[in-house]
């Protein structure tokens, strides 16, 4: 799915205009941005979590040449699926998903 069809699929499900779909989406998506920017976690309960990892600098080499590099140190932003998507996704039931919570 792609941002355009997310803002199809609102406007359509909430009855409301194409632009103000895409307002909310935008807005959505740049709340997110600016919490992994800040280094927050950002959990979507039943769907997943994201938070930001960092990564330390290494040596590495050049494929190409096989001269040695330096890699610098860097952080990225890394998704964890939450339980009740993973099950969905391998095609677990939701009786059987609510059943397994009691």
């Amino acid at each position: 799915m792609t941002k355009s069809e997310l803002i199809e699929a609102l406007a359509k499900a909430e009855g409301i205009t194409l632009k103000a779909a895409e307002i909310a989406v935008n807005v959505t998506f740049q709340s997110m941005e600016e919490a992994l920017v800040r280094s927050d976690r950002l959990e979507i309960r039943g769907f997943g979590s994201f938070k930001v990892k960092d990564y330390d600098g290494y040596k590495g080499r050049n494929p190409k040449t096989g001269h040695l590099i330096e890699v610098e140190s860097k952080k990225l932003p890394f998704f964890k699926v939450g339980k009740e998507l993973k099950e969905r996704v391998n095609g677990v039931e939701a009786a059987e998903v609510r059943m397994r919570s009691k």
